[in-house]
């Protein structure tokens, strides 16, 4: 039986880019809105965080951001993010406090989806921190792409202490991580059942649009340009919501979020 009591997107910044980096090779010159998210689910046995979004400093600091989202590498500017689209005040809404959160699942680690990490570690979260194993030693090998190595650290300097694990298992009864390789060397993704909706698929960015999923499309950026193993990835998310009867959640799709139900509402 599920453990799972509800879960919530939290948008915690909006970003534009040109469309190949959602979509492989396709949409170039056409530029997309995003939404950059995390999402909190409750279970009976504490609460959960997949991703964290992005680190506030460093968007919203002049010097750093000039640094970290150059226009070289950030064509159309950096993200947009405001204090409150912070996790801690995302929490605070809901009366609780970064110490409430138990566990930090991180999909993968790139800078819109690990960059809250130490503002909460900051902030008195003690949660364990998820991560695949492969993930981490791409980082460490210099094979992974978009990962700011200092989001990766206290503010003191001493690195996260990660949970590492090997492929999938069972976070709580009725959270199980999917490995979803190929956006990242160990990215993972979240099957969630609901006690009375349908089971959630949270993709993370093994499929960022819709399109992703409908056309089967890999997403732009691709570890070590393994474009087969992303769309095995996408193909296997939509078996598990086929034999499931789930619902996939395409992680920077704009249309997508907008349809979901506001922040605080929850799905149950």
């Amino acid at each position: 039986m599920t453990q799972v009591r509800n879960i919530r997107p939290l948008l915690t910044a909006t970003q534009h880019y040109d469309k190949t980096i959602s979509t492989y090779q396709r949409g170039r010159g056409q530029v997309i809105e995003a939404p950059l998210l995390a999402y909190l689910i409750e279970t009976a046995n504490g609460r959960i965080l997949y991703d964290v979004g992005c680190d506030h400093t460093k968007i919203n600091d002049p010097t750093l951001c000039a640094k970290y989202f150059n226009k070289q590498d950030f064509e159309h500017g950096p993200p947009v993010m405001t204090e409150e689209q912070c996790i801690p005040h995302h929490l605070a809404r809901l009366g609780l406090t970064p110490a409430d959160v138990d566990v930090i699942f991180i999909g993968h680690l790139h800078w819109d989806h690990a960059g809250g990490l130490k503002e909460l570690n900051r902030c008195g979260c003690g949660a364990e921190i998820h991560l695949q194993h492969d993930e981490l030693a791409a980082v460490q090998e210099g094979t992974a792409t978009s990962v700011f190595a200092d989001d990766l650290t206290t503010d003191e300097g001493a690195p996260l202490q990660f949970k590492l694990h090997r492929g999938e298992y069972s976070v709580v009864a009725g959270v199980q991580a999917v490995a979803t390789p190929g956006h990242t060397a160990g990215h993972m993704s979240l099957w969630i059942e609901l006690p009375k909706g349908p089971p959630v698929l949270l993709a993370g960015d093994a499929a960022d649009l819709q399109e992703n999923l409908d056309d089967e499309i890999a997403p732009g950026g691709l570890w070590q340009g393994n474009e087969a193993l992303a769309v095995d990835s996408i193909r296997k998310l939509k078996e598990l919501a086929r034999r499931t009867d789930g619902w996939i959640w395409p992680n920077h799709d704009m249309t997508f979020f907008k349809g979901l139900h506001a922040f605080p509402a929850a799905y149950e």
